[in-house]
């Protein structure tokens, strides 16, 4: 598999399965500046592997 095809795969399971992160994160709160900077970092993080995922040929029906 080259590296393109394993870093768009990873990009679109990370995409799919990194807003399961999110629950622990809100349920704890966002009530200190480092919590706000890391809830922001991993909407960046998100928002970066759908960019780099969206093209996964695994996600398309056929």
């Amino acid at each position: 598999m080259p590296l393109h095809r394993s870093v768009t795969a990873a990009g679109f399971w990370l995409g799919a399965l990194l807003p399961i992160v999110y629950v622990p994160v809100i349920v704890a709160g966002i009530d200190s500046f480092g919590r706000l900077t890391m809830f922001l970092g991993l909407i960046a993080v998100h928002a970066l592997a759908l960019v780099i995922g969206h093209d996964y040929s695994g996600s398309r029906s056929r």
